[in-house]
């Protein structure tokens, strides 16, 4: 997999991270999230993906996205992907930008309610595959950062710094299925001690860095965005006491608007969520016979591995039960009912309906 490095969400708050609040990052490993329940924003998971095939072709964003999920499988991790809802008004001129510049013939695809065919084959493959698929109220990222604040999910994995504005308490960048991938951590709450910011401060420093619901005034780079909201404390100070002239604020600039974004509180029910055993048979038919994005060998080839790494795995830990580390587990507590998820079904018709009574 070629690595693909994304600066989304917020401008340059993974650089200011790294140079004003480094404690607030480690580097881990795919194996130190073992056991762990970890939400993924599926547009941006697929965006790896179509990067990826433009330098291997034997790869379509479908294979990709089984052959990820698989090994987060096998490594016992708990992926529950999240599909993006209808986005808020806010993101519209940011949405039509990436539209014209992906070259989409309509600028209104992005935010447009409906459900895409690609969306759709996503949910059928995940569906194949038993892993849990939750349609957000709006986007994505907002609601994997809900997850993990309510303790729904242990953290997300995402290149949109967007989850730490939302209260993503935990964020991993370069989750991927590469067993040597180097992992980055962002501790929120560690963030937050270390800049000595409150979230509200902290949401205000993002938007002065610039996101997407809003504009940003003009020539803040990182360094002088977080000396003025450590000292003026809210954007409304900062506008005040910023050179206008160096510094001029956008006319009718809705900064509260992207605030409150940030900052309000999903009124959701909690999701329950399922883990089921893949259908091989069902993932045979689907992408080999119904999409024909791969071949039939390479499929079979990979739930054979998969199935000999979790017996591995079952085998290691009847060793370590033989001697007395541990107690052995079934399969049935790999694959066990953790919470019940919204039927997959439900996340594309429930789309559908909704577009429908509009």
């Amino acid at each position: 997999m070629v690595r693909v490095t994304i600066n989304m969400g917020i401008t340059k708050l993974a650089d200011l991270i790294r140079i004003d609040a480094p404690g607030a990052i480690s580097h881990k490993e795919i194996s130190d999230y073992t056991g762990k329940i970890i939400a993924l924003d599926t547009s941006i998971v697929l965006n790896q993906f179509r990067t990826a095939v433009h330098t291997m072709q034997y790869l379509s964003p479908l294979t990709g996205l089984l052959f990820r999920t698989l090994t987060f499988l096998e490594y016992d991790i708990k992926p529950v992907y999240v599909i993006d809802g209808r986005p808020p008004e806010e993101k519209r001129a940011v949405l039509e930008r990436r539209a014209q510049n992906k070259g989409w013939n309509s600028p209104s695809r992005p935010h447009s309610n409906a459900v895409s065919s690609q969306t759709r084959d996503c949910v059928q493959l995940l569906k194949l595959v038993g892993v849990p698929v939750l349609m957000a109220p709006g986007d994505a990222e907002a609601f994997c950062a809900h997850l993990v604040k309510t303790g729904v999910v242990d953290a997300v994995a995402s290149e949109d710094m967007d989850t730490l504005a939302f209260g993503g308490s935990l964020l991993l960048r370069q989750l991927n299925a590469k067993k040597d991938s180097d992992i980055t951590e962002f501790c929120l709450s560690k963030i937050l001690e270390i800049l000595q910011l409150s979230q509200k401060e902290f949401v205000d420093l993002c938007i002065l860095l610039g996101c997407d619901y809003c504009d940003k005034i003009g020539g803040l780079g990182p360094k002088r965005a977080l000396s003025l909201i450590k000292k003026h404390r809210t954007i409304e100070c900062v506008s005040q006491n910023v050179n206008r002239k160096t510094h001029p604020v956008p006319l009718g600039w809705t900064y509260q608007r992207a605030r409150n974004l940030f900052l309000e509180s999903l009124q959701v029910p909690t999701p329950e969520l399922e883990w089921k055993e893949p259908d091989e048979e069902g993932l045979v038919g689907f992408l080999c016979q119904e999409k024909h994005v791969v071949k039939l060998d390479r499929v079979r080839g990979r739930m054979e591995k998969f199935r000999k790494s979790r017996e591995d795995k079952r085998k290691a830990r009847e060793e370590a039960k033989a001697a007395g580390k541990c107690h052995q587990s079934r399969i049935e507590d790999f694959f066990r009912v953790t919470r019940k998820r919204q039927s997959v079904e439900a996340v594309c018709h429930g789309k559908e309906k909704q577009q429908k009574t509009k």
